[in-house]
């Protein structure tokens, strides 16, 4: 029979990788001190449980030791040296961790669990160090193998040390006293501002006032069927923000080029076709109004990144830079269903995109703006009756993951009824030529509601309903291209060639471009 005061050997721990003869960050005694209080105090594990994990321990045995604790905490079971003994027995473990009389030796080595909680803390920084000592060893034995594709390994190295960070990320909890100070001042701010909006105004009355403006830190889910004008809605959002209210703003655009985006914008802002953007074939008047309007998009504080398949990673690398480095107070992202988390493996896509979503939300905590992200529905729509409200989206529409609804602060849907009904009017006679429907089908911190919006599909513009677009003040189109004509004047220098622009004279063709 062993002696009482023997201690059990330890348990042969082989490294996985060479650290160059270097030992792995640990400390074997503290860990039995944790262990030792854990069955001493009797609230001990409640303390701890949030800070530790059985991988966190070092030693085999001190391991297996917790898992059997865990148990007994998660079952609401009294943890004691008995209960631990007799949970290791039906564990099958007893033996390896060296018998009851090791378990005797952690508590009688322990004077008091007044200390587990920092003793905890650093058995879980020993473990997170062992963790990312291991990973670069991984990232560094990929590296020198030449055969691995570096794009690709550079994208697992980010995953990996995302799900790292992800993993031991911890936030203290906050007495109310200065979150109410926060709350306060907030609303002075909000009594303060004209508009009367505690948010970023989106440029359409209607929704702003049923949000109160684009909340900080909030995930904003708009989905729609295709053709619906997903895309043109959020460059009518970016423009009001952007030239309007002068809202630094971001764009990731995972299905357009920038060249095609900032011709919708071209189009959307000079009131001219797409077609004739493309094309070039614009009459000498429509060639006045692009070189008058177009002068607004320039010096707009708007930031556009086409890359395509874009991961969360790269997303994160990014949004942090511009919020840095130019202020970006928004972030739209078109669409979520394109984006990726490559270096990750998931069971299957819907995984990776719950992945992708509840990241986008932490990353708008973290970076305490508002993020909107597309996202597209699916066919159930499409397959529903032909009823006034059946082609109205709902929440279950959201395709590939419940999470996005789960993660999103608000969603929102854009359902446009002349596109089903292929008419004037729907099957109550009633007037739907450009009526857009935004839909507010979940609001955290609010309301629901429908707005109803104007869609000019020709120019991919959304507007307020109720003359409420921001050239509203002029009389008519005409007078207002008048007023810019005029301001532009013959032989103004023109933005598009850097030059003097030499504008028709009487004898060339009204397709002619004024330069």
């Amino acid at each position: 029979m062993p002696e009482a005061n023997s201690r059990r050997k330890k348990p042969e721990h082989t490294p996985l990788y060479d650290f160059g003869g270097r030992q792995q960050p640990r400390d074997t005694d503290l860990e039995e001190a944790v262990l030792g209080a854990l069955m001493l105090e009797k609230d001990a594990y409640t303390t701890v449980c949030d800070i530790l994990k059985p991988e966190c321990f070092y030693e085999p045995a001190n391991r297996k030791i917790y898992e059997a604790i865990q148990h007994l905490g998660a079952s609401q079971q009294p943890i004691d040296m008995l209960t631990v003994t007799e949970q290791l027995r039906l564990n099958g473990t007893l033996d390896e961790v060296g018998g009851p009389v090791v378990i005797s030796e952690l508590t009688s080595r322990v004077a008091s669990g007044a200390h587990v909680e920092y003793h905890a803390r650093i058995v879980a920084q020993k473990y997170l160090a062992r963790e990312l000592i291991t990973f670069a060893s991984e990232i560094e034995k990929k590296a020198f193998d030449e055969s691995n594709d570096v794009d690709d390994l550079l994208q697992e190295a980010e995953g990996r040390l995302f799900e790292i960070s992800q993993r031991n990320v911890k936030k203290d909890v906050t007495q109310i006293d200065p979150v109410i100070g926060q709350a306060i001042e907030q609303i002075q701010s909000a009594a303060n501002r004209t508009s009367g909006l505690s948010g970023l105004e989106s440029g359409f009355h209607e929704l702003d006032k049923l949000t109160s403006g684009w909340q900080n830190s909030d995930l904003i889910i708009i989905a729609a069927r295709p053709a619906m004008g997903k895309t043109a809605f959020v460059l009518s959002m970016a423009k009001n923000m952007a030239v309007n209210y002068n809202t630094p703003v971001a764009i990731f655009s995972l299905e357009m080029s920038n060249l095609q985006l900032v011709n919708r914008l071209i189009s959307n802002v000079c009131e001219l076709e797409s077609e004739k953007i493309k094309s070039g074939q614009l009459s000498t008047l429509e060639w006045h109004q692009l070189m008058a309007r177009i002068k607004h998009l320039y010096g707009a504080h708007l930031f556009i990144d086409d890359t395509p398949s874009l991961s969360i990673f790269e997303l994160r690398t990014k949004a942090r830079r511009l919020v840095r480095e130019h202020h970006v107070k928004f972030i739209i992202i078109d669409y979520l269903q394109l984006m990726n988390a490559s270096g990750m493996k998931f069971g299957s896509r819907e995984q990776e995109v719950s992945m992708i979503s509840r990241s986008l939300k932490q990353l708008a905590k973290e970076l305490n703006i508002p993020i909107v992200a597309l996202s597209q529905l699916n066919r159930s729509v499409e397959s529903r009756g032909d009823s006034k409200d059946g082609k109205r989206p709902q929440l279950s529409d959201l395709r590939e993951s419940g999470a996005i609804e789960q993660d999103a602060d608000i969603v929102c849907f854009i359902h446009r009824p002349e596109y089903y009904y292929r008419s004037d009017t729907d099957a109550s006679g009633n007037d739907i030529r450009g009526l857009a429907e935004f839909i507010v089908a979940k609001h955290r911190s609010g309301r629901v509601d429908d707005v109803k919006m104007r869609f000019k599909a020709k120019f991919a513009r959304f507007e307020n309903w109720e003359g409420g677009d921001e050239d509203a003040d002029m009389a008519s189109v005409e007078s207002r291209l008048n007023s810019e004509m005029s301001d532009l004047g013959d032989g103004a220098p023109s933005p598009l060639n850097g030059g003097t622009a030499d504008f028709l004279s009487e004898g060339n063709g009204d397709d002619a471009p004024p330069f």
